[in-house]
């Protein structure tokens, strides 16, 4: 038996840094969203094998135990002393060091995935809390709807997103690393989005509240080490997008849009200026 799940990409609506944690992580504060750009995750099981096998469809997906989906893998098997062994088929469709969390909702999909192999009957809480021992965005891709994020990733609160927007996401041929973005941090001079704000927009789907107070306080951060995304910024504006933002720790950007044959237009304008470009909808 094989099992299929999407792995849809999310973006950052708004992300707020509260401050460096014991830890060593960073508090955060965010309105996150997944959209329908989505890798497929094929789970099959290996009756004879103990092994976790991992095949892709793209060069750039490490097949190896520093991919997040056989990280996932090996939480599954280890917190249910499961001994046989697992296909992971990653069909990539979303960008890898993006800040869209692909390589974290691959891992919830295949968390997902092998929840029905196995037979488990985990819930989605329960899925969430394996998901924290593999990276800070995976809770949140387990549930893959808006939701209000916080902690460093693991307390997420889904909430109400009645309106479902039309996104352009922008990806420049280059990736970032999350961690190196978050060691340049400076706690007194970043900006601080209103993120209680943005979540009344978006639950009263108040689209001009919603432009108002979008944010991300890691954009400076990336932009003073890579400026083609300010370049990236001003053309999807120019172009005529309702607003724009760079998701997560970037590189890319996307643009919000309330009707599709402006996001069309906005989308075909800005393809000859990156070539990683797509149109999609909030889920």
């Amino acid at each position: 038996m094989e099992i299929t799940e999407k792995a849809p990409a999310k973006i950052n609506l708004g992300l707020d840094v509260l401050g460096k944690r014991a830890d060593g992580y960073h508090e955060l504060d965010m309105i996150m969203t997944s959209v329908d750009l989505a890798d497929r995750i094929t789970v099959r099981e290996l009756e004879n094998e103990q092994v976790i096998r991992l095949q892709s469809n793209s060069s750039f997906v490490p097949l190896n135990k520093k991919n997040h989906a056989y990280k996932a893998a090996v939480v599954m098997k280890k917190a249910f002393g499961i001994k046989k062994g697992v296909e992971i088929y990653i069909d990539k469709k979303t960008p890898v060091a993006a800040g869209l969390a692909g390589g974290s909702s691959d891992a919830a999909a295949t968390l997902r995935a092998l929840n029905q192999l196995w037979q488990l009957n985990l819930t989605t809480q329960e899925l969430a809390k394996l998901g924290e021992q593999i990276g800070s965005d995976v809770p949140y891709c387990v549930y893959g709807q808006t939701a209000r994020v916080t902690g460093r990733g693991e307390h997420v609160r889904p909430i109400d997103n009645p309106k479902k927007f039309w996104v352009i996401l922008v990806k420049p041929s280059f990736g970032v690393s999350t961690p190196e973005i978050f060691r340049h941090v400076e706690m007194d001079k970043i900006q601080h989005p209103n993120i209680d704000a943005l979540e009344n927009a978006v639950v009263n789907s108040d689209f001009d509240a919603l432009l108002q107070n979008l944010g991300n306080a890691l954009e400076a951060v990336t932009l003073a080490k890579h400026p083609l995304i300010s370049k990236i910024k001003e053309r999807l504006l120019a172009s005529g997008a309702d607003a724009v933002l760079m998701s997560g720790s970037g590189p890319t950007v996307f643009a919000l849009c309330q009707q599709e044959k402006k996001a069309q237009r906005i989308c075909n304008s800005i393809k000859g200026f990156c070539d990683e470009v797509y149109l999609v909808r909030m889920l």
